[in-house]
């Protein structure tokens, strides 16, 4: 069994049922997907649409595609034939493109609205007014090919377990408030936060989807 293989295994045995692994394979060439496939492993997570889709070219059709970085508009078209689930969409322009693109290929695109919790400036997101605002919004309501199933956020780069816990439970809180809304293109039901470094401590705080990927293919190149 390859190192991939193990490390995987070991993480998913400690994954409760509840939780979905997202593999992080972003700069990873395909065998080393393909060794992370052959052990079972079936949903991706890429941050370059680009990259994306050349994988998606070359690997089995049966794999579930997630976009997990930032996202710009004008790339989105490259990726609606194919991908699974969006998870940075941050802001009421890029859900319009996505919707756009998804009704000019006749798609339903599922989303994750990305909420800023971390301290730091460089990490993207809606704050809680402006998530609150755009789901609200006359606009919004008005999209019929996407749906918003969930939240995804990035703590603070820190070893400081107790922020980092503090930020998980703050999107975790806003997430509760907001699962009573449910509209047609509204249900959430997907937390998407936890990565390598910090999965555990987001499970607890009650992820329900991890991005991990330098614990399963080693540290990135």
């Amino acid at each position: 069994m390859s190192y991939i293989q193990q490390n995987l295994n070991k993480i998913k045995s400690q994954l409760p049922s509840n939780v979905t692994l997202v593999a992080v394979s972003k700069t990873k060439p395909v065998e080393d997907l393909m060794e992370a496939y052959n052990a079972g492993q079936r949903i991706f997570g890429e941050n370059k649409i680009q990259e994306m889709t050349e994988k998606w070219q070359q690997m089995p059709k049966d794999i579930e595609w997630h976009m997990i970085g930032h996202v710009q508009s004008n790339k989105v078209k490259y990726m609606i034939p194919y991908v699974k689930l969006i998870h940075g969409v941050d802001s009421l322009k890029l859900l319009k493109e996505i919707n756009r693109q998804a009704v000019r290929w006749r798609k339903n695109i599922n989303c994750l609205l990305q909420i800023h919790i971390a301290e730091e400036e460089t990490k993207f997101g809606l704050n809680e007014n402006e998530l609150i605002e755009l789901l609200n919004s006359d606009e919004f309501k008005e999209m019929t090919n996407i749906k918003v199933i969930g939240l995804m956020g990035m703590a603070t780069f820190t070893d400081n377990q107790g922020q980092i816990k503090k930020e998980f439970q703050n999107l975790k809180n806003i997430f509760d408030k907001l699962q009573q809304l449910e509209t047609l293109n509204l249900k959430l039901e997907t937390l998407s936060m936890g990565m390598s470094g910090d999965y555990q401590l987001a499970i607890d705080c009650g992820s329900t989807m991890v991005r991990i990927g330098s614990s399963i293919f080693g540290t990135r190149n």
